[in-house]
């Protein structure tokens, strides 16, 4: 049983409105030359707050409701209808979707109020508050869509912000190419989620397209047409979350400006594919063979990207690894069917995250758009704020108790243990340690030891109170948004959890007290043993390490970018100029080339009788009258 409510589509109409205001005033005003950055910024944010007091409003509505009755929807109008296929543009409000209305809207908003101080001064100020709208009212498309299709249009809508975003700073060609992998990366991806809706309509049936109707029909298909179907559907989760093999996009977008990496990374983007797992829980959990896939993908993901990370010396990259890692674990979450704990770490983590890349644009501007690690050091005492936020940060995300990261990341890990996944949690152990190397590596390097860069580090001074602000609240959500589930064996209720049932087909594991008292100890040390290596390696002063053997190997990310080239880009760009050289101009130009020759041959010849006198054109008609009037004579035998 669903309660229709007629405002559900004014939270991604909010945004979206704010775009399109925007937009038409920097375009009107002649690219806002006489508008302030101040109007700019406020009506940029206007629409992001507003979404989050609806998404409240929302997550209230359903809390009064019965657990089983949790279902909020809005028809807006038809769509399409095809056939057996009639698709409305509707939207679905159910404990999962609000929970992502929650932090999408409430951590964007505070991306967009940081925005304000980090593109002062900016020529583009206004285009780029525009496409920040557009990127979240598109995401919340993605979110609230009542069905697979309606999600598709929040979909492509990420996809072509990323591309605008990540390019922004047009002006430098490396930009423009990081937009463009992340373009065309993505578009593979989609493939999948194209033709895994197309196999799901054609084996579920045709009662309806949206999510409780597929839901209701999910016993319909047969077991290989849901593996295709999960198997799909996963493609294009790899190239919106940046899993294995399609991740090669997501450490390329930190061209961009650092609030969109934080968007990208913590609220939007990447998290739509694990949204998506997830909303087809009532799928997945029938078919163990494809969640298998899914869970080796994503902690395999997980393992690849901390060791890269590992050697990474721009402090975004290594977030950015960072955040595939993160992923990988989320996947490892609803792939061993422990989707409430796959989808509690996207919330934990958006916000740990979107501190950290906020934090690193703190220090970046600081420093003058300096992002070397190797020439920072000594920033605590110059960015007191920018220090401590970050180091909350970066013990949610290495999974220090009992800060937010911690309490989720080990609940996916006791959640495979316990579903007998061992060979995932081993690894997922691992790659916990490792990431409490890595980021502990940055901040000792970052914010320890003495300045690399004395003149750089005599002009650093802290951000303005517009950027500190969010960095305190995300600070705030970093070190108590774990509280929201804790498990039993602390004392908790795990709410998170129990209000995520309606909406999702999972099965708890009860192996006891011992096992999970494992699961967090392991998770403990891990954490202990990589920290500690970290903090004798970084904190007296280091300079950066001379990479050589598998240093290098691991530095230069194994050469996947460069395998990719020689193997897929490479052979497509010879088959490109192979086209334009021989196709083109000998098999499909020619015909037509010689058509054009031929009627200019014809016309040349008509062109020698057309003079232009008229005495030479009486000429011309008596003698085509005399012509006709010898062959009719001839015809009529006179």
């Amino acid at each position: 049983m669903t309660h229709t409510v007629t405002y559900l589509g004014f939270i991604p109409l909010l945004p979206l409105a704010g775009a399109l205001l925007i937009g038409l005033i920097y375009v009107v005003t002649c690219q806002g030359k006489q508008i302030s950055e101040r109007l700019y910024g406020i009506l940029g944010c206007v629409g992001p707050v507003l979404s989050f007091f609806m998404a409240v409003k929302v997550f209230f509505a359903l809390l009064s409701l019965p657990a089983e009755q949790r279902f909020l929807s809005h028809k807006a109008f038809t769509w399409f209808a095809v056939g057996d296929l009639d698709v409305s543009m509707g939207f679905l409000a159910d404990p999962l979707s609000s929970l992502m209305l929650l932090f999408v809207t409430f951590v964007g908003s505070l991306i967009h109020i940081y925005s304000i101080g980090y593109m002062a001064g900016d020529q583009k100020f206004g285009k780029f508050f525009a496409y920040l709208n557009l990127f979240l009212g598109s995401m919340l498309i993605l979110v609230l869509g009542d069905g697979p299709v309606v999600m598709f249009v929040g979909w492509e809508g990420v996809g072509l912000c990323s591309y605008l975003l990540i390019s922004f700073w047009s002006e430098d060609t490396d930009n423009v190419v990081a937009g463009n992998k992340a373009f065309i990366v993505n578009r593979i991806g989609d493939l999948g989620f194209v033709l895994g809706m197309a196999f799901l309509f054609w084996g579920i049936g045709a009662d309806g397209f949206d999510y409780l109707s597929l839901k209701a029909n999910a016993h319909n298909l047969t077991a290989p047409v849901g593996v295709l179907v999960c198997l799909l559907l996963f493609v294009g989760a790899t190239g919106k979350s940046a899993q294995i093999p399609l991740y090669v996009w997501l450490p390329d977008a930190m061209a961009g400006p650092t609030p969109v990496s934080a968007l990208i990374h913590a609220a939007t983007m990447v998290t739509a594919g694990v949204y998506m797992v997830a909303r087809f829980s009532f799928i997945y959990a029938h078919v163990p063979a494809a969640g298998e896939v899914v869970a080796w993908i994503g902690i395999l993901t997980a393992l690849l990207a901390a060791i890269f990370g590992m050697f990474q010396s721009d402090i975004k990259k290594i977030l950015a690894y960072s955040t595939v890692s993160q992923l990988g674990y989320m996947f490892a979450g609803v792939g061993v069917a422990a989707y409430s704990a796959g989808i509690f770490h996207v919330f934990t983590h958006a916000f740990f995250k979107a501190l950290l890349f906020l934090g690193a644009g703190s220090v970046i501007i600081a420093l003058h758009h300096q992002q070397d690690i190797w020439k920072m050091g000594g920033l605590r005492s110059k960015l007191p704020v920018t220090y401590w936020t970050m180091l909350i940060g970066g013990l949610a995300l290495a999974g220090c108790p009992p800060f937010a990261g911690f309490i989720s990341k080990d609940e996916i890990l006791y959640s495979a243990l316990a579903n007998g996944h061992v060979g995932i949690w081993l690894i997922g152990v691992l790659v916990a340690g490792i990431t409490a190397y890595y980021t502990f590596r940055m901040i000792f390097v970052v914010f320890h030891g003495s300045p690399r860069d004395q003149e750089a580090y005599d002009h650093a001074h802290e951000s303005p109170r517009v950027m500190l602000i969010p960095l305190l609240i995300l600070a705030a959500g970093s070190m108590f948004a774990g509280y929201a589930n804790i498990p039993a064996i602390f004392g908790g209720h795990q709410r998170v959890s129990h209000w995520l049932a309606p909406s999702l087909v999972e099965h708890h594991p009860h192996s006891g007290v011992g096992l999970e008292i494992l699961a967090i100890a392991a998770s403990i040390l891990a954490f202990v043993i990589g920290i500690s290596i970290a903090y004798r390696k970084f904190t007296v002063q280091v300079d950066e390490p001379d990479y050589s053997g598998i240093k290098k190997f691991a530095y230069h990310k194994f050469y996947v970018d460069e395998l990719y080239h020689k193997v897929i880009v490479a052979p497509y760009q010879f088959v490109g100029k192979a086209i334009s050289r021989v196709i083109e101009p000998y098999v499909t130009d020619a015909p037509v080339q010689a058509s054009g020759w031929l009627y200019r041959m014809c016309g040349l010849a008509f062109k020698v009788v057309q003079v232009g006198y008229v005495r030479i054109y009486a000429v011309y008609m008596v003698i085509g009258v005399s012509i006709l009037s010898l062959l009719l004579s001839r015809s009529l035998n006179f």
